[in-house]
Protein backbone atom coordinates (compact mmCIF):
# COMPACT_ATOMS: atom_id res chain seq x y z
CA UNK A 1 0.00 0.00 0.00
CA UNK A 2 1.14 3.36 -1.04
CA UNK A 3 -0.12 7.02 -0.09
CA UNK A 4 0.70 9.84 -1.51
CA UNK A 5 -0.09 13.45 -0.22
CA UNK A 6 0.71 16.87 -1.69
CA UNK A 7 0.04 19.80 0.81
CA UNK A 8 -0.62 22.97 -1.54
CA UNK A 9 -2.37 25.54 0.91
CA UNK A 10 -5.55 24.36 -0.81
CA UNK A 11 -8.66 22.59 0.83
CA UNK A 12 -8.25 19.18 0.25
CA UNK A 13 -9.51 17.49 -2.80
CA UNK A 14 -10.32 20.78 -4.43
CA UNK A 15 -10.35 19.78 -8.30
CA UNK A 16 -6.98 22.88 -8.73
CA UNK A 17 -5.34 20.61 -6.50
CA UNK A 18 -5.15 18.64 -9.74
CA UNK A 19 -3.22 21.52 -11.43
CA UNK A 20 -0.76 21.68 -8.91
CA UNK A 21 0.47 24.69 -6.67
CA UNK A 22 0.53 28.01 -7.60
CA UNK A 23 3.66 30.09 -5.98
CA UNK A 24 1.21 32.47 -3.96
CA UNK A 25 -0.45 29.00 -2.76
CA UNK A 26 2.26 27.30 -1.13
CA UNK A 27 4.70 28.53 2.19
CA UNK A 28 7.25 30.28 0.68
CA UNK A 29 7.00 29.07 -2.66
CA UNK A 30 7.48 25.63 -1.10
CA UNK A 31 4.99 22.18 -1.98
CA UNK A 32 5.35 19.75 0.60
CA UNK A 33 4.67 15.94 -0.70
CA UNK A 34 4.46 12.82 1.56
CA UNK A 35 4.74 9.41 0.38
CA UNK A 36 3.84 6.25 2.93
CA UNK A 37 4.62 3.09 2.31
CA UNK A 38 5.13 -0.57 3.87
CA UNK A 39 8.99 -0.63 4.96
CA UNK A 40 9.96 -2.68 2.32
CA UNK A 41 12.54 -3.02 0.13
CA UNK A 42 10.09 -3.94 -2.77
CA UNK A 43 8.17 -0.40 -2.36
CA UNK A 44 11.77 1.69 -2.57
CA UNK A 45 11.13 2.29 -6.56
CA UNK A 46 8.18 3.69 -6.19
CA UNK A 47 9.95 6.53 -3.29
CA UNK A 48 12.61 6.86 -6.03
CA UNK A 49 10.32 7.36 -8.94
CA UNK A 50 8.45 10.34 -6.94
CA UNK A 51 11.74 11.83 -5.98
CA UNK A 52 12.87 11.87 -9.32
CA UNK A 53 9.86 12.81 -11.22
CA UNK A 54 9.45 16.04 -8.12
CA UNK A 55 12.80 16.79 -8.97
CA UNK A 56 12.32 17.17 -12.55
CA UNK A 57 9.43 19.44 -12.59
CA UNK A 58 11.67 21.62 -10.29
CA UNK A 59 13.75 21.60 -13.49
CA UNK A 60 16.85 20.34 -11.83
CA UNK A 61 20.03 19.14 -13.91
CA UNK A 62 19.96 15.64 -15.00
CA UNK A 63 23.18 15.36 -12.63
CA UNK A 64 21.19 16.52 -9.61
CA UNK A 65 18.13 14.08 -10.09
CA UNK A 66 20.27 11.55 -10.55
CA UNK A 67 21.83 12.06 -7.30
CA UNK A 68 18.93 12.71 -5.49
CA UNK A 69 17.23 9.58 -6.68
CA UNK A 70 19.98 7.15 -5.38
CA UNK A 71 20.03 9.09 -2.42
CA UNK A 72 16.83 8.49 -1.74
CA UNK A 73 16.72 4.98 -2.75
CA UNK A 74 19.99 4.59 -0.23
CA UNK A 75 18.64 6.45 2.98
CA UNK A 76 15.18 4.12 2.26
CA UNK A 77 16.90 1.16 1.98
CA UNK A 78 18.45 2.29 5.25
CA UNK A 79 15.83 2.80 6.88
CA UNK A 80 14.16 -0.37 5.66
CA UNK A 81 16.79 -2.30 7.30
CA UNK A 82 16.19 -1.11 10.98
CA UNK A 83 12.36 -1.10 10.88
CA UNK A 84 9.77 -3.07 12.98
CA UNK A 85 8.05 -5.67 11.10
CA UNK A 86 4.51 -3.88 10.29
CA UNK A 87 6.47 -0.54 10.11
CA UNK A 88 5.50 2.47 7.51
CA UNK A 89 8.52 3.97 5.68
CA UNK A 90 7.00 7.95 6.00
CA UNK A 91 8.89 9.96 2.93
CA UNK A 92 8.26 13.60 3.15
CA UNK A 93 9.98 15.72 0.32
CA UNK A 94 9.94 19.77 0.51
CA UNK A 95 9.82 20.91 -3.13
CA UNK A 96 12.06 24.65 -3.68
CA UNK A 97 12.87 25.89 -7.26
CA UNK A 98 15.96 25.40 -5.87
CA UNK A 99 16.71 22.63 -3.54
CA UNK A 100 14.47 19.94 -2.17
CA UNK A 101 14.67 18.65 1.41
CA UNK A 102 13.74 14.75 2.06
CA UNK A 103 12.82 13.05 5.60
CA UNK A 104 12.57 9.51 5.88
CA UNK A 105 11.39 8.09 9.06
CA UNK A 106 10.57 4.44 10.37
CA UNK A 107 9.42 2.72 13.41
CA UNK A 108 12.18 0.89 14.44
CA UNK A 109 12.37 -2.68 15.17
CA UNK A 110 14.03 -2.41 18.42
CA UNK A 111 14.41 0.36 21.26
CA UNK A 112 18.40 0.55 20.58
CA UNK A 113 18.00 0.86 16.27
CA UNK A 114 20.23 3.13 15.29
CA UNK A 115 21.42 4.21 11.33
CA UNK A 116 25.11 3.35 11.11
CA UNK A 117 26.66 6.42 9.74
CA UNK A 118 30.55 4.62 9.21
CA UNK A 119 29.31 2.09 5.92
CA UNK A 120 29.98 2.45 2.48
CA UNK A 121 26.21 3.15 1.76
CA UNK A 122 26.24 6.31 4.54
CA UNK A 123 29.96 7.48 2.36
CA UNK A 124 27.77 7.24 -0.86
CA UNK A 125 24.40 9.16 0.98
CA UNK A 126 27.12 11.71 1.96
CA UNK A 127 28.78 12.01 -1.32
CA UNK A 128 25.03 12.44 -3.21
CA UNK A 129 23.33 14.85 -1.04
CA UNK A 130 24.34 18.01 -0.28
CA UNK A 131 23.64 17.61 3.65
CA UNK A 132 22.62 14.33 5.86
CA UNK A 133 21.67 13.85 9.28
CA UNK A 134 19.99 10.90 11.32
CA UNK A 135 17.53 11.43 13.71
CA UNK A 136 16.40 8.89 16.58
CA UNK A 137 13.26 9.76 18.64
CA UNK A 138 12.32 7.77 21.46
CA UNK A 139 9.17 5.56 21.26
CA UNK A 140 5.55 7.23 23.62
CA UNK A 141 2.50 5.98 24.40
CA UNK A 142 3.74 2.38 23.97
CA UNK A 143 4.51 2.87 20.38
CA UNK A 144 8.62 1.56 19.37
CA UNK A 145 11.25 4.54 18.81
CA UNK A 146 11.49 6.37 15.21
CA UNK A 147 14.46 6.69 13.25
CA UNK A 148 14.71 9.13 10.51
CA UNK A 149 17.09 10.36 7.68
CA UNK A 150 16.98 13.84 6.73
CA UNK A 151 18.81 14.84 3.20
CA UNK A 152 19.08 18.51 1.04
CA UNK A 153 19.75 18.08 -2.78
CA UNK A 154 20.09 21.71 -4.25
CA UNK A 155 19.54 21.49 -7.92
CA UNK A 156 22.46 21.66 -9.16
CA UNK A 157 25.00 25.25 -11.17
CA UNK A 158 23.64 27.89 -9.96
CA UNK A 159 23.46 30.61 -12.45
CA UNK A 160 26.23 33.08 -12.64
Amino acid sequence: MTDVHRTTGRRPGSVSDLDGPSPAETLDGASTVEVRTTASAALIPTIRAVASDLAARADFDLDAISDLRMAVDEACATLVDVAAPSSTLQCTFLVRSERIEVRAVVQAGHPDAEVSTDTFGWRVLQTLADDVAVSHEPGTGGAGPTVGIRLDKRSGDLPR
